[in-house]
């Protein structure tokens, strides 16, 4: 972002008259040797200063955060400065500067020298990203609640190509990663059932753990990874591109047109993908059973269907839709978090997998004690 002009070394010279003259161009490849200049620069002992920038013949956003950081220190240190002669194009530049400044100056004005600044700073950032989360959920919630309430304002074209998306395409990488660890899993345990003789209880080690824990958790995550991303650098290459404007501008929420068709659709794909990932991976165990062990597909099914209470399907079955729900918001939230360009899209795409399944974790670690608790 800039405006150039004919090419001349920058510079920075303090007048007989005692006002200082900046030249040339304030572009980014001048700016070392600018800062330089200034550092070096001793000021005129009086409190108002006149800069004079009539002789600036370029200027880029660079060279725009150098020239109003430098006027930010000297009022700082009580200096009344007058910035005069520059050219409008500049000036709108140096302006818009200014009106950002809030959030360009942390990176330019360098790290506080107060640790207890920053610590205050940092409080103060995940304190406002906490408020920003929890509108985002409310906003969220009341939205579906409106919607499921008419259920003609919902997209259903948009529900039913995330679905697609999100959960048929999907099919394939979590039935190849639960099969595996349903043999993983068979695999670890024969070995030691068949040293105490018990080869039949391979059917409830495999069955319990991949119905109630591994199932829902795998797939949550495989899903955060693969469709989480996928909705924050959406969400976000619109809102550098700025068509979340423009659907603000036809009259269209965004809520209603991207996050909720998001939302419903997850929701209705992971309980379908959880029940698939514990058909597979059962399948994956007893594949070693009869193998390692000598269970036959008979004795294991049989086993199976004594030994595994219905409501540990359930558990893991109910545990989905909220995994689903977490996934969607949070790539959601971090996809309309997003200001800058490209680089700012890979950063959110990251720190939404990241939370998604963090929380997914947190949640999941939270349903076993609460049901623990519960004695189920």
């Amino acid at each position: 972002m800039g405006v150039r002009g004919e090419t001349a070394r920058a510079s920075v010279a303090i007048g007989t008259d005692a006002v200082i003259r900046i030249a040339g161009v304030w572009t980014l490849p001048e700016l070392p040797a600018i800062e330089r200049e200034v550092a070096s620069a001793s000021w005129p002992a009086g409190r108002d200063l006149v800069w004079d920038a009539s002789q600036v013949t370029a200027m880029d956003s660079g060279g725009a955060v150098l020239l109003h950081r430098t006027l930010v220190q000297l009022d700082r240190q009580g200096r009344h400065v007058t910035l005069r002669g520059l050219r409008p194009e500049f000036a709108e530049l140096l302006k818009l500067v200014s009106a950002h400044w809030t959030r360009v100056g942390r990176e330019a004005t360098g790290p506080s020298a107060n640790w207890l600044e920053r610590v205050g700073a940092f409080a103060w950032n995940r304190l406002q990203q906490w408020i920003g989360g929890l509108g985002f959920l409310g906003e969220s919630a009341v939205a579906l609640v409106r919607s499921l309430a008419a259920p003609r304002s919902i997209r259903w074209r948009a529900l039913w190509n995330s679905l697609e998306l999100d959960g048929f395409n999907a099919l394939p990488i979590i039935g190849l990663l639960t099969f595996l660890m349903g043999i993983v899993i068979a695999y670890q345990g024969a070995e030691q059932l068949r040293s105490v003789g018990a080869n039949i209880f391979i059917v409830d080690l495999v069955g319990i753990a991949l119905l109630r824990e591994i199932a829902p958790l795998v797939t949550a995550i495989l899903v955060a990874g693969r469709s989480g991303s996928a909705y924050t650098a959406q969400i976000g290459t619109m809102q550098v591109t700025e068509e979340l404007d423009a659907l603000r501008t036809l009259g269209l929420s965004p809520m209603k047109v991207l996050v909720l068709p998001k939302v419903l659709s997850l929701a209705i794909a992971l309980p379908l993908l959880t029940v698939y990932a514990d058909v597979v991976g059962v399948f994956g165990g007893m594949l070693i059973a009869a193998g390692q062990l000598s269970v036959t597909f008979l004795e294991f099914l049989t086993r199976f269907e004594e030994a595994i209470a219905l409501r540990h399907f359930l558990i893991g079955v109910v545990k989905a839709p909220v995994f689903a729900a977490i996934i969607a918001l949070v790539g959601c939230y971090q996809g309309f978090q997003i200001r800058g360009g490209v680089d700012d899209v890979g950063r959110h795409t990251t720190i939404s997998v990241v939370q998604s399944i963090f929380l997914v974790i947190v949640f999941d670690a939270f349903f076993s004690i609460l049901l623990s608790w519960w004695k189920l």
